[in-house]
């Protein structure tokens, strides 16, 4: 049975990235970047004003004030966009506007609530300072400096970088298709009749929104009975048409779970199918030509879990990223958490704004209403007790 960092670790080694693609701008938020981007531009590309003003040579307006005002002569007006041949010399100015480019001679822009117009004149009424107000050429960006690099997942905030250096599209790695089986004969989709000994199929919802939310695309498979000859069907199809595939249940040692045996007969090859963690104990990691098999426990809590520990990380390492570990955070514990096991316990808590920390009700793995009270999950280690006032790390999915 593997620790669960050495089955991250053999799953990582086993994953390349996926072929690069071009997506266009717009649609690549979320996308991971497959190339290195160099600004073939300065940001801003030319000295330009920070404010709605006048454009003014800062000495001339050094003792300016409301009780004493200096008055200048306006020979011209740039909009945002235009440009202007003549100089700034003293004792005049220029009508700016926010993002309009500096005229030569000028050093400072004033606030045109600073200023009160006087015929022809402009009243300027408070002092500036030598380049005050002014957005200076290539302060952001300079051309020729790398702003992105291959395994970046693309904020909002890059993409708006990206097109404000005049990028229509760029290179990020193909999103994973990813199959959703689903085993076990007493499952039924929702709508059916519910009758004895049957219940409502829940995992490949849970387990398709949380591929889409890791970038993956997800595709949902019929339900598939307790028989080897189903399973070894519902594999063959789903390898075929995926990059990879998530099994829900069939992984333990039942004499109606056949995922293992499927997966070898179909000529699969099993890594490892045990994990030292609770809840998930039963995880199977295989690997079919150049795809790959995740299988996943049937009890909706472990199945989440494990996808959570296991299959997000492998998702995001077919995508390139460079980060492909859930995101942690500190908080402190508002009550005990204990773990009398000998399995590290990945218990799902409630973290509140301020940060404390609580249980999210009943631990065990078929309980999904504590599930839905959670948003994260604490790593308790074996046999342990962690008293109120703990800093612990906080798994986090939302």
């Amino acid at each position: 049975m593997l620790s669960l960092e050495e089955a991250q670790h053999t799953i990582l080694k086993a994953i390349q990235p996926l072929a690069a693609e071009q997506t266009p701008l717009s649609d690549a938020l979320g996308r991971v970047l497959a190339e290195k981007i160099v600004s073939a531009i300065d940001l801003p590309p030319f000295d330009n004003s920070a404010m709605d003003g006048y454009a003014v040579q800062s000495k001339d307006v050094a003792k300016a004030s409301a009780a004493s005002p200096v008055s200048l002569s306006q020979v011209g007006t740039i909009a945002a966009g235009g440009n202007i041949t003549s100089r700034v010399e003293s004792g005049r100015c220029v009508r700016i506007f926010t993002g309009s480019p500096l005229p030569s001679g000028a050093d400072a822009v004033v606030m045109q609530e600073d200023t009160r117009s006087d015929g022809n004149k402009i009243l300027v009424l408070d002092s500036v300072k030598p380049w005050e107000n002014i957005r200076f050429h290539g302060e952001d960006v300079k051309a020729g400096a790398t702003v992105a690099n291959p395994g970046n997942k693309l904020s909002l905030g890059q993409i708006s970088l990206l097109a404000s250096l005049g990028t229509r599209s760029v290179a990020v790695t193909r999103r994973p298709i990813v199959g959703l089986l689903a085993t076990g004969s007493e499952l039924l989709e929702a709508g059916q009749p519910l009758a004895p000994g049957k219940i409502f199929e829940s995992n490949r919802i849970g387990l398709s929104l949380l591929a889409t939310r890791s970038g993956a695309i997800p595709k949902v498979y019929p339900l598939v009975e307790d028989t080897l000859d189903a399973t070894v069907a519902a594999l063959e199809t789903a390898f075929t048409e995926c990059d990879c595939v998530v099994t829900s249940g069939g992984v333990s040692v039942g004499e109606f779970d056949f995922v293992k045996s499927a997966f070898e007969q179909l000529g699969g090859e099993l890594s490892f199918w045990k994990v030292a963690i609770r809840p998930g104990k039963p995880f199977v990691f295989g690997r079919w030509r150049e795809k790959f098999l995740f299988g996943v426990p049937g009890n909706p809590v472990s199945a989440l879990v494990t996808f959570f520990l296991l299959v997000r990380p492998a998702l995001a390492r077919l995508q390139g990223t460079t980060n492909c570990l859930l995101p942690t955070h500190p908080a402190v514990l508002a009550e005990p958490l204990s773990n009398h096991g000998d399995r590290r316990h990945f218990m799902r808590v409630s973290v509140d704004e301020l940060g404390n920390v609580q249980s999210a009700g009943i631990q065990a793995s078929h309980i999904l209403s504590s599930l839905a009270n959670a948003n994260g999950l604490v790593d308790l280690p074996p046999n342990a007790i962690l008293q109120k006032g703990t800093t612990v790390s906080v798994l986090r999915w939302d």
